[in-house]
C-alpha cells in the first residue's frame, strides 16, 4: 500500500483559523509537514500558528479567498519564502441553512462564490506552480451533502457537487503530468460551521445544529483524512455509519437515496 511522506512537504491550507483547517494543519505538523495557514481571522491564524510543533518554519498567510489579487499576492509570498507547493489543501467554505424557496440569489450567489469559483481560481494559480514542478498534491473538502443533496442545503449542495466534478475533471486532464487530485466528503464534524451557515436572506445562523454538536470532532476528521491522502486515495467519504451508508446508497440506487432523504430529519 502506498504511504506517502509529508516531511518537509509544504502545504498550504485554507479555512486554517479554526475547525476542520485547524485539526489539518495540527495532524500536517505532527507528521512533519511545513504548514501555510490562510483565512480571513489574522490572530486566529496566528494562534494556530504558535501551536504548531516548530511553529518558526510555517507562515500565517491571511488573505480573502475571494479577492482574486490576494490570491497572486499570497501565492508569490508562499513561492518567495518556501520555493514550492507540494500540496493545496482547499477547505476553506460557508454552509447554508435554508429552504430552497426562501433562498435568495444574493445567497446563492455567495455560497457558489466561496465554495466553489474561489476554490477554483486560486487551485489554478497553484496547479501553475505544481505543473512547473511536475509534481503536487490538490485536496478539495467537498461534503457528504455534495453527493446526496439534503433538505436546507440546496445551494451548499450544489456547490459542493460543483467542486467535486471539477475536481474529478483536473485529475482526469493533469495525472500524466504529475498532478493528484482528491476529494474529501466529511459528514458531520463538531466545528462552528452551522453558526457561520448562512440562511436564507444571506444572515449568519448562529447557532449550533444537534447533529454537529454531537458528531465526531475536527481531530478525528483530520486523523481520517491524513490517512486515507497518505495512502494515496482520491475519493474519501468521511462520517458517521449514516453518511457512508447515504453516500454509498446514492452510488448504488439514487432511487431509494432519495426516498431515505424525503424521510430523514435534517436541519
Amino acid at each position: 500500500m502506498m504511504t506517502i511522506k509529508l516531511k518537509d512537504k509544504i502545504v498550504w491550507i485554507t479555512g486554517a483559523s479554526g475547525g476542520i483547517g485547524e485539526a489539518l494543519a495540527k495532524a500536517l505538523a505532527r507528521e512533519g509537514a511545513i504548514v501555510v495557514l490562510s483565512a480571513r481571522r489574522v490572530a486566529e491564524l496566528e494562534r494556530v500558528r504558535l501551536s504548531l510543533p516548530e511553529a518558526d518554519k510555517h507562515l500565517a498567510l491571511p488573505m480573502d479567498i475571494c479577492d482574486e489579487q490576494a490570491q497572486q499576492q499570497a501565492l508569490t509570498n508562499v513561492m518567495a519564502r518556501y520555493g514550492r507547493i507540494d500540496w493545496l489543501i482547499n477547505n476553506a467554505g460557508i454552509s447554508q441553512r435554508a429552504l430552497v424557496m426562501d433562498t435568495s440569489a444574493d445567497t446563492d450567489r455567495k455560497i457558489m462564490e466561496i465554495d466553489y469559483f474561489a476554490q477554483v481560481a486560486l487551485s489554478r494559480r497553484v496547479l501553475s506552480v505544481m505543473l512547473k514542478q511536475n509534481s503536487g498534491q490538490l485536496v478539495f473538502v467537498s461534503s457528504v451533502a455534495g453527493l446526496v443533496g439534503t433538505q436546507f442545503r440546496g445551494s451548499y449542495s450544489a456547490a459542493k457537487a460543483a467542486l467535486h466534478l471539477w475536481a474529478n475533471s483536473a485529475r482526469a486532464e493533469l495525472y500524466a503530468q504529475g498532478i493528484r487530485v482528491a476529494v474529501v466528503f466529511p459528514g458531520f464534524v463538531k466545528t462552528a460551521v452551522s453558526m457561520n451557515a448562512l440562511t436564507g436572506n444571506g444572515d449568519a445562523l448562529g447557532k449550533m445544529d444537534d447533529a454537529q454538536a454531537n458528531a465526531m470532532t475536527a481531530e478525528q476528521f483530520a486523523a481520517a483524512t491524513l490517512k486515507a491522502l497518505k495512502a494515496g486515495k482520491s475519493y474519501i467519504v468521511v462520517g458517521g455509519f449514516k453518511e457512508k451508508l447515504a453516500a454509498l446508497i446514492g452510488r448504488i440506487s439514487p432511487e431509494l437515496l432519495y426516498k431515505m432523504i424525503r424521510k430523514s430529519k435534517v436541519r
